[in-house]
């Protein structure tokens, strides 16, 4: 049973960041969220940092100040030169991992450069993981590399394929050669984000991951996509890929807990 939803974006107020790609004509209210959770029976989430608002995680620290820290956690976006000190003041409110949105051409990080290294060695040291949101076809160059450098690795979107067929994504391909799985996670959420039908990939992944490898999340507001989805449709779909019992994950992952 499906009893978190780990991903959504929560902000009172829209003030967009220079060069952000899509900014919403409203806000994205906390008690909105809330609200939805308690019609759907869910016991907490995950509050995602939202593009267009860059790295000032402001509005999503403000947000995990108002919530239980024992059913709510936080994933945020950081400039790579964050430093301990940075993190740590992540970490205190809230924050579980950070992430990397490189979807449209955006520029993969460059895992031997000193800052990107130095980033992930903080990352390990504090139990924090990465996301990452990238088309399926680009994420072969991360995935492996990144599991191999001891960082535990959260997928968004089911990696957001462009193949029907799973058996043609280079990334899924990649970690069927030998590679350590147990730090890589999967959130099967926003399946219209994918230019194809997800239900194969979602039964790859399945077979692929360990058991508990798995979260939901239903991708609230739907940025860009909100005439085609709503809250109450995402949650009430969230049993349709077969996660099962999402305790696991979410407690390896942010630490939460349904009681």
């Amino acid at each position: 049973m499906i009893r978190f939803d780990c991903h959504v974006h929560v902000y009172e107020e829209v003030s967009a960041t220079r060069g952000a790609r899509y900014v919403p004509a409203g806000p994205a209210p906390l008690g909105h969220w809330q609200a939805g959770l308690a019609r759907h029976g869910l016991a907490g989430g995950v509050i995602v940092q939202v593009s267009f608002l860059g790295v000032d995680n402001s509005q999503l620290l403000g947000a995990l100040s108002q919530l239980d820290p024992q059913r709510f956690a936080g994933v945020a976006v950081v400039p790579e030169e964050i430093d301990a000190a940075g993190l740590d003041a992540l970490v205190a409110g809230g924050i579980r991992g950070i992430r990397w949105n490189l979807v449209r051409g955006a520029p993969l990080p460059d895992l031997e450069s000193p800052a990107v290294a130095g980033l992930l060695q903080r990352l390990c040291e504090r139990g924090l993981h990465l996301e990452i949101q990238l088309e399926g076809p680009r994420l072969a160059a991360l995935v492996s590399p990144l599991l191999s450098r001891g960082v535990t690795v959260v997928v968004d979107h089911f990696g957001l394929p462009e193949a029907a067929d799973p058996a043609r994504e280079p990334w899924l391909a990649s970690l069927s050669r030998g590679v350590d799985l147990s730090r890589l996670f999967v959130k099967f959420s926003a399946p219209y984000r994918a230019p194809v039908d997800v239900a194969p990939h979602a039964r790859a992944l399945l077979d692929l991951l360990p058991p508990g490898h798995v979260v939901w999340g239903s991708d609230w507001p739907h940025t860009q996509h909100e005439a085609i989805t709503d809250y109450d449709r995402a949650a009430s779909a969230r049993e349709t890929f077969g996660i099962g019992d999402d305790t696991a994950a979410v407690q390896a992952l942010y630490g939460l807990s349904p009681a």
